[in-house]
């Protein structure tokens, strides 16, 4: 096994973490290089993203590691794509720590959270793939675009009930915030597709997972050049209480009578009022959305 030089981005609030230490001393033991730099305060990513890529060019960096969660490893990404040319691949792969809460993403690609050795060990041996990403309105997101009601649960989760109850804490929030359960209404437009219509939640995922462990877009795949768009649109039955309760429970397969699925390369979103997109976990407000795929544009250790 040739030896590799792994980059860890390590998120401050993990910094302290004993298992995080040893997984380095491991696999350094291994025979690899591990290079740690970690965040203390807003804007640390993007310094630290352009400082890997100026190293490369002198002590060549294999492997950038995103240790933290899903919107640690967004915004790696979307930080190395922003320093460089449109169609420019990044010169090194990326790989997860998965350190957050609901480690979605980690999850998709059988990551154990739970066992943070073997994941920086993946980092190091795994198969660098290429993968997809998606962009809303120029913005990243590696995971999962999410909108509607069910977005504004997922932001507002207490982090101290994350800590207790894990993804059960979004389910917990929703069911507090049913007396706001208001319809967006929306136009969608896709290649050959077109929607209209107030909707409860939306997403359009190259991921399968978000909300913490939710299955919104069960049939995405990170590398075929497609989006999974899943509408759950706003029942005129007076169901929407059971509808999102079965949605964060169960996941769209649980829904699949009541859910709109396309797989699209572009999709335009035009709402009446102004909505929250989560964009794998960070939150963007607005009317318009231009949603896109880029197909194998960097890639992963998975």
């Amino acid at each position: 096994m040739d030896k590799q030089h792994l980059r860890l981005i390590l998120n401050g609030k993990s910094a302290g973490r004993d298992d995080v230490r040893e997984a380095v001393n491991e696999v350094r033991s291994m025979g690899h290089e591990v290079s740690v730099r970690t965040t203390y305060e807003p804007g640390d990513i993007p310094r630290l993203v352009r400082e890997a890529l100026s190293d490369h060019a002198s002590e060549r960096i294999d492997t950038l590691v995103s240790g933290g969660g899903d919107g640690t490893l967004n915004e790696v990404v979307d930080a190395t794509l922003h320093e460089l040319a449109e169609d420019e691949k990044p010169p090194f792969a990326f790989a997860v720590l998965p350190l957050g809460t609901a480690n979605d993403f980690a999850g998709q690609i059988d990551l154990d959270a739970d066992d943070i050795l073997s994941c920086l060990r993946f980092a190091a041996r795994a198969e660098a793939k290429p993968t997809d990403i998606g962009k809303v309105n120029g913005c990243v997101f590696v995971n999962m675009a999410t909108g509607g009601f069910g977005t504004r649960v997922t932001s507002e989760t207490d982090p101290n009930l994350k800590k207790v109850l894990g993804g059960a804490a979004y389910l917990f929030t929703g069911l507090q915030r049913f007396s706001e359960l208001a319809a967006c209404e929306a136009r969608i437009e896709a290649e050959d597709f077109t929607w209209e219509g107030a909707f409860l939640a939306l997403a359009v995922g190259n991921g399968q997972r978000a909300g913490g462990g939710i299955r919104l877009c069960p049939h995405a795949k990170l590398d075929d050049g497609f989006l999974d768009l899943t509408i759950l649109p706003f029942p005129t039955s007076g169901r929407a209480i059971d509808l999102l309760t079965m949605l964060l429970d169960s996941g769209a397969e649980g829904l699949n009578n009541a859910l709109i699925q396309k797989k699209v390369r572009n999709v335009t979103i035009q709402t009446e009022d102004s909505v929250q997109f989560n964009l794998d976990g960070e939150p963007m407000n607005g009317q318009s959305w231009e949603i896109g795929i880029r197909h194998h544009q960097i890639n992963l250790r998975r």
